[in-house]
């Protein structure tokens, strides 16, 4: 006997709650909204929460891409789109612009999102100050006094022993003015990209049961020292491999045969996308 699932997986009472949070986290430009993650058939930390906002959202006419670092193929986008489209039979893309609703992990797509599209992005962490206050309660504090001088000196003690800023990723933003934020485990690379995007931006984190949100064109600003400013991943001597891309996030390869280092469009449907141009 097949197994009958409703919808989206998730039941309409989770989904509406999901829903409320999410209103309520778009409402408050980068605060974390708590809401009661669910079970779900992957362990947690593997993008439970991400996966619970895409299928709260999906709509039967909605289109689905979902990417892994970049890929459209990884174990991890492969599987979540599996499970999505068995429980809602709606249509996958690869290409950015054909889809309305994105799922990401760890990466923002290279080509820029546009007013109607949104992205979720998975969440491990989505506390920016744990890494030196461990009460909630006092981190809760903290944001509402817009206390953030422990954020500020993270930044100026990697300054004092690397003479330079060294988060590679998930590196600090204040939203609105108002909120410091974590931006989800994206390269610094992509963090720009958060800024006034014509995208609604939404994250979840479902083992720390937290979603919060960027609305279209909200101001997100790294956050940086006048006298040292943020300063992204920089790709502007390399070009792609395969596509000849420039300025966009790469991978660096090395080529065991000819014994060299090479790049390569770490965004692999924009690559591919290129190449395919290209030979036409």
């Amino acid at each position: 006997m097949q197994m009958q699932y409703n919808f989206a997986f998730l039941d309409e009472g989770s989904k509406r709650e999901i829903r409320r949070a999410t209103l309520k986290a778009i409402a408050i430009p980068g605060y974390q909204v708590p809401f009661a993650s669910r079970e779900m058939p992957i362990g947690r930390g593997w993008g439970t929460g991400g996966l619970q906002l895409t299928l709260s959202l999906i709509g039967k006419l909605d289109r689905l891409k979902v990417i892994d670092q970049g890929s459209d193929e990884s174990v991890n986008a492969v599987s979540m789109k599996k499970l999505i489209t068995k429980t809602t039979g709606v249509v996958t893309v690869d290409h950015t612009e054909e889809a309305t609703l994105i799922q990401s992990r760890h990466r923002v797509p290279e080509i820029p999102l546009n007013a109607g599209q949104i992205i979720v992005l998975q969440v491990p962490m989505p506390e920016p100050l744990r890494m030196y206050e461990s009460s909630e309660r006092e981190t809760k504090r903290l944001h509402g006094e817009k206390e953030y001088s422990g954020a500020w000196l993270m930044l100026f003690e990697q300054i004092m022993k690397y003479r330079s800023v060294s988060t590679g990723a998930d590196h600090p933003v204040m939203v609105h003015d108002r909120y410091v934020m974590a931006p989800s485990p994206i390269p610094k690379f992509d963090n720009p990209k958060l800024n006034s995007s014509e995208a609604l931006i939404l994250l979840g984190a479902g083992r720390e049961k937290k979603i919060y949100a960027v609305p279209p064109y909200t101001q997100v600003i790294s956050l940086a020292f006048d006298d040292v400013p943020f300063e992204p991943e920089s790709f502007a001597d390399t070009s792609c491999k395969l596509c000849g891309a420039q300025h966009v996030f790469m991978d660096e390869l090395y080529d065991t045969e000819e014994d060299v280092i090479y790049y390569q469009c770490n965004d692999t449907s924009y690559c591919l996308s290129r190449m395919n141009q290209q030979s036409s």
